[in-house]
Order: structure tokens, then sequence, then C-alpha cells
């Protein structure tokens, strides 16, 4: 059991890597380990293994025996049918959430939204979008008052972040004004809008997806 101080080290080790994995630095397939990590975050190994381990029982990083750990190369069947299952539970999300995200945080993900739809995707980090996007969806699911709900959510997403805006730039500025219409929806209370609007949002990511692997 770790104790406060190793919970927090490990916990630490276990954003900075899975910011690693997100943005694209540690990329699906390639491996990763203690020593490399513990001297890149400026840490001891044992935070670095416990948040490792972590990495592992979600599926985000795979054991390859002696070679260590490896980050994931989701096949295109996995990817699907974790968005199949985003797409049975977001909507019902953003429908029971309408009208109980605080309005400051609807404000300045609003805000956000429209600064980057006009500074356009040439000019965007691609960090801001991936955590506006994150906030967006785990703001939602936590307006409901369900955590366990809201992990399982956060689990699927990440399982289906190999699949982002750097491999769709086309995306962008579509996937800013779906974002948007939820928000309007959530802010105005209208529960079946919100559901119509984040149902919108992942069919037209699926659809991209599909799109995108059929013309390759």
């Amino acid at each position: 059991m770790l104790h406060a101080p190793d919970k927090r080290l490990a916990l630490q080790a276990y954003e900075e890597i899975l910011k690693m994995i997100e943005g694209g630095e540690a990329r699906p397939g390639d491996l990763v380990t203690e020593r490399r990590l513990a001297d890149s975050l400026n840490m001891s190994r044992t935070p670095v293994r416990d948040a490792l381990l972590m990495l592992e029982s979600e599926g985000l990083l795979i054991r390859q025996g002696s070679r260590g750990l490896q980050v994931k190369q989701m096949r295109i069947e996995e990817y699907m049918d974790a968005l199949q299952i985003r797409l049975m539970l977001e909507p019902r999300v953003a429908r029971m959430a309408a009208g109980k995200v605080p309005h400051e945080e609807i404000q300045r993900l609003t805000a956000a939204l429209e600064q980057l739809l006009a500074k356009g995707k040439t000019e965007t980090d691609r960090a801001v979008v991936r955590e506006l996007d994150e906030n967006l969806h785990s703001g939602l699911a936590r307006a409901v008052g369900n955590p366990q709900l809201a992990q399982i959510i956060q689990s699927l997403r990440r399982q289906t972040q190999m699949f982002d805006l750097r491999a769709m730039p086309e995306r962008f500025e579509t996937t800013c004004r779906e974002h948007l219409k939820v928000l309007a929806a959530v802010e105005a209370g209208d529960g079946e809008a919100a559901e119509a609007a984040m149902t919108e949002h992942i069919v037209n990511v699926q659809d991209s997806i599909i799109g995108r692997l059929t013309r390759r």
C-alpha cells in the first residue's frame, strides 16, 4: 500500500507519462523504461514504476516480457468498439448534465473554443485542443454526480485518443463548433438538445475515422 507522499509522487509521474502518451511523445509501439522516464521526470524509479503499473492496469501500456512495457497499439476494431460504448453513454450523460454544469465553467470553455476558432488550426497548440476536449467531456460526466460513470467515460476516452486532431486535422473546426453546440444546450438546460448534439459529435467522429480508413 502506498503512503500519502509516495502516492502523490506516483500520481504526478502518472500524469506526466500520460501527457507523453496523449501528446504523441511516446507513440503506440514505443517501449518505455523506468530508468529513462525517471531521468526525464527527475524522479526516483519507485514512483515511476508505480505509475507504469497504473497505466498498464488501464490498458494503455502492454507488457512485452523482458523487453518491458510498450505503448499500446490499438487495433481499429478495439477503437470502434470503445467509440460505440461512448456513443451509448455520452449523449445520455449530456442530457443528464443539462443545467447542472456551473455557468462559469461553460463560459470559460465557450470562450476558449471561440478563441481557437479565431486563431485557426494552423496556429493552434494541440495540447490546448486536447485539454479543452478533455475538460468538456469529463466536466459533463462529473456534473451528473456519478463518479463510477465518470471514470468509465474517462477510461474509454483514453482508449480512443489514438485518433485525435493530429490524425484528423480536417475535424478541427467542426469539432470546436460541435462542442459549442453541446455547451449551449447544456447551458440552456435543454437535455434533449444536449443529447442530440453529443450524438451528432460522436457519430461525426466515427464517420470521419471510417472515411479516413476507406481512403487508405
